[in-house]
């Protein structure tokens, strides 16, 4: 591949491409487990088998964009050893990964972890032996908590500052709406209502319905039922995709069109709208964060034609339209980015260190204008969100960038 994206790993491949692998000695360098003059070994783990198999995709696009660092001489003269284990989504054996990779492989750090429920399991054990666990495919705000556990730092927002953003928006522009919600009854789902309720303040008092689900119910229509019955006119459904295309598709059986909200986990095209049918999802508002690569809103952009071209090249296989693919691809860039930044000084400590600095970092794939950012006292990097409506077959942009409070 002859580019890699300009925004964020033009200096990383510089380097790359400039120093030397074969066994050179760097001079005053420091190395910690997983680190040394030719290698840095990076760990993840995820559901590669089980019933959210699907995700596993995820690892797939990392370990194409560290293959695809490598052709091109690695991160400042180091190749990436990238391992990553399946979990099943299961936190036992998430906990079993995490063991694995830093005791038995000894990696540097773990990168890009998918699932909430996994990551929290190996929290503590991680945050004992201070190996980072950075850009976690995962919201919860537990996983970004630095004063609690500094060695843990999720890839994007969490459930709290989406469910906030899309609170502060409904007060300010649906300040007579009726709102009905349909949550999950977990963990994601409560912060998520949480951060909701939070952002409309005094416009709380116009929830007229707020019904939940638990995972494992066949179906939500008598919860739509009910909506419909208390008369609101606006819905945000804080749900799963299946459970999203579900409740679409009742809305449009009782003929019933409220204005639809949907979160950044369940507004893909792919996985909620298509199966929905189209023409029930016309005018549904969502709040994203990332370029959909089966949008052609954002065909022409630098960073999706490198990205297509990365996937031609090293993921030839992969389904363009799925943007699991995308999120690994980015949480890879994003790891490189903070290895580069260490320079020769290859510790844990280090890597720490940079992944809390981030200074506007516009990692590949996020929609134009959002950047990465943390402090030590702030893990969450992205705070700013586009809202998007559906039309015809794919989504257009609404507005501005919306920040958190």
């Amino acid at each position: 591949m002859k580019t890699i994206s300009r925004r964020t790993l033009l200096a990383t491949t510089a380097a790359g491409l400039a120093a030397s692998i074969g066994g050179k000695a760097f001079a005053g360098a420091s190395y910690d487990p997983g680190s040394s003059d030719t290698e840095i070994r990076i760990g993840q783990f995820g559901p590669l088998s089980g019933p959210v198999s699907s995700f596993g995709v995820l690892a797939n696009a990392m370990d194409a964009y560290f293959r695809m660092l490598n052709d091109t001489g690695g991160i400042n003269g180091r190749k990436i050893k990238f391992i990553n284990y399946d979990d099943a989504y299961s936190p036992p054996k998430s906990v079993e990964a995490a063991r694995r990779l830093v005791e038995g492989d000894e990696v540097l750090f773990i990168a890009g972890a998918m699932g909430t429920p996994g990551n929290i399991a190996v929290q503590k054990y991680m945050n004992a032996r201070k190996v980072p666990q950075l850009f976690l495919a995962a919201a919860a705000s537990k996983l970004s908590d630095p004063a609690a556990n500094p060695w843990t730092m999720v890839g994007g927002s969490t459930y709290e500052i989406e469910g906030g953003v899309v609170g502060r928006y409904i007060a300010d522009s649906k300040p007579d709406a009726k709102i009905a919600l349909l949550y999950q009854n977990d963990d994601a789902g409560k912060a998520t209502l949480s951060g909701l309720k939070t952002g409309l303040g005094a416009k709380t008092a116009q929830i007229v319905c707020e019904l939940n689900y638990s995972v494992g119910d066949p179906t939500i229509d008598s919860q739509i039922v009910q909506m419909k019955l208390s008369d609101a006119d606006l819905v945000f459904l804080i749900t799963i995709p299946k459970m999203a295309s579900q409740a679409l598709r009742k809305m449009a059986a009782l003929e019933w069109r409220p204005q639809v909200f949907l979160g950044a986990g369940n507004a893909s095209v792919r996985a909620t709208l298509k199966p929905a049918g189209f023409a029930t999802a016309q005018g549904i508002l969502a709040f994203a964060t990332r370029m959909d690569p089966g949008n052609p809103l954002w065909a022409d952009t630098s960073d999706m034609k490198q990205y297509m071209t990365f996937l031609d090249r090293y993921v030839p296989n992969a389904d363009r339209a799925d943007d699991l693919y995308a999120i690994g691809y980015t949480a890879a860039a994003t790891a490189a980015r903070v290895v580069s930044q260490c320079g020769d000084q290859l510790t844990r400590a280090n890597i720490l260190h940079q992944a809390s600095n981030l200074k506007n970092f516009a990692a590949p794939l996020l929609i134009p204008g959002i950047t990465l950012n943390t402090t030590p006292s702030d893990y969450v990097p992205i705070k700013q969100f586009q809202l998007m409506r559906f039309k015809g077959e794919a989504y257009e942009k609404v507005g501005e960038l919306l920040t958190a409070a």
